[in-house]
């Protein structure tokens, strides 16, 4: 069953609403969630704080995920996957063609 949500891209505009269908989350298993994580929050320019807001969690959520002390929920891979889907639409060439890298690399079935 595919998930449809309204995401909030940040770019150099400000943010801007997307409506994403997600597919169902894959399991992902530290450090590879870690990682991803990390690659997105940077990949959007935001710190661990501003990046907990977009998500709707804690910073320490997003701590604890980065640094593998804790693995986020199928509904938090499912927004995370959302995050990445929204950002492969940015009108940033470098920032759709990572956010892609990151889908296939993290989100492909294996």
């Amino acid at each position: 069953m595919n998930i449809t949500s309204v995401i909030f891209v940040l770019d150099r505009m400000g943010f801007t609403a997307k409506t994403v269908t997600s597919k169902p989350a894959v399991e992902l298993k530290q450090p590879e969630v870690g990682k991803l994580i990390r690659k997105l929050r940077q990949l959007t320019q935001l710190n661990q704080s501003q990046f907990a807001a977009v998500l709707g969690v804690s910073f320490g959520t997003i701590n604890r995920w980065e640094n593998g002390h804790m693995q986020p929920s199928s509904l938090a891979l499912r927004q995370i996957r959302s995050l990445a889907e929204a950002l492969s639409y940015s009108s940033s060439e470098t920032v759709r063609d990572e956010s892609q890298r990151l889908l296939t690399q993290y989100f492909e079935k294996r």
